[in-house]
């Protein structure tokens, strides 16, 4: 497994099958304009074949705030240490800064303490319309 910080070299034919659970899963070529966007970003590139098994995404105004809103990784790369090395590559990317938010699941509450993360309270919007991506204006 090879770890990447941009993603100049992603293909949409290096994405898939993730967003799993999604009613309305973003296409590869919303997932890649994702990437593109985003502020800072690790990817994991299983070099085998060729394709990205699990990337984190940053948004972040380099002073003192950042968030993080998606950690994905294959269902068949998961238990393998990867999402936990995506999250301490961006921690480490983000280090310095104020806060780090993450919005997760309750479930998921565990997981991101190990990593050194507190609970927190918050409030969201969802636009489930929207789900799979919207055109930029």
């Amino acid at each position: 497994m090879n770890y990447h910080y941009c993603c100049k070299d992603i293909t949409v034919k290096m994405l898939k099958v993730f967003f799993v659970g999604w009613p309305n899963p973003p296409s590869e070529e919303k997932h890649l304009e994702l990437l593109q966007k985003s502020d800072k970003i690790v990817v994991c590139i299983d070099e085998e074949n060729h394709q990205v098994v699990g990337f984190i995404t940053a948004i972040t105004d380099d002073v003192l705030s950042a968030y993080i809103p998606f950690l994905e990784v294959l269902p068949e790369y998961q238990n393998k240490g990867i999402g936990t090395e995506l999250m301490k590559r961006m921690l480490q990317e983000l280090e310095g800064l104020y806060m780090i938010d993450l919005l997760c699941d309750k479930n998921l509450q565990p997981y991101y303490k190990k990593l050194g993360m507190v609970e927190a309270n918050g409030m969201v919007v969802r636009n489930y319309q929207f789900q799979s991506g919207v055109e930029v204006r």
